[in-house]
């Protein structure tokens, strides 16, 4: 082994007490709540609540809220899942692929994953056809990738912890 070689850095975890991990999972149910209603679930006063809530956002525990859609409230399109599988694992082709992953709107998650493949897409787009656009013109073209597999979505049970 090089004895040049270290390790990448990855940065630490937060470390979250028992009133954060709390917060966070009331949160999870209804990151609406008023900071009263907030602060009282957790047992804080309500500054102390604030104060807390916004140094979970700081250090990016906290990355952002979002509305949840009823899909059969608006048409939604289609929810493809896919894994996809490099040529290569290295650094430079893992962060090639993340790159430009992170250009198309129509995956709106990426999860690099253990097992046979090396990331799993969440992608929403029109229909069928929007799809095999999306496929012939920018997932079979993504740096290094050698195989692709598509499951598509029937409907949605549970989404963002509901």
């Amino acid at each position: 082994m090089d004895e040049n070689f270290e390790p990448p850095h990855n940065p630490p975890r937060p470390v979250l007490d028992d009133i954060d991990l709390k917060m966070i999972q009331v949160l999870r149910v209804d990151g609406r709540i008023p900071n009263a209603d907030l602060a009282t679930a957790v047992g804080l006063s309500p500054s102390a609540c604030l104060r807390r809530l916004r140094l979970l956002e700081k250090r990016g525990v906290i990355r952002g809220y979002t509305a949840l859609i009823q899909s059969t409230a608006v048409d939604e399109g289609l929810v493809v899942l896919t894994q996809i599988t490099l040529d290569r694992q290295t650094e430079d082709f893992l962060n090639r692929f993340e790159a430009a992953v992170r250009r198309c709107p129509e995956i709106t998650d990426c999860y690099l994953m253990t097992g046979l493949a090396d990331y799993l897409l969440k992608i929403e787009v029109k229909n069928a056809a929007d799809y095999e656009r999306l496929h012939k013109e920018v997932l079979s073209r993504l740096p290094g990738v050698s195989r692709i597999q598509s499951s598509f979505a029937i409907r949605t049970v549970v989404s963002g912890g509901k």
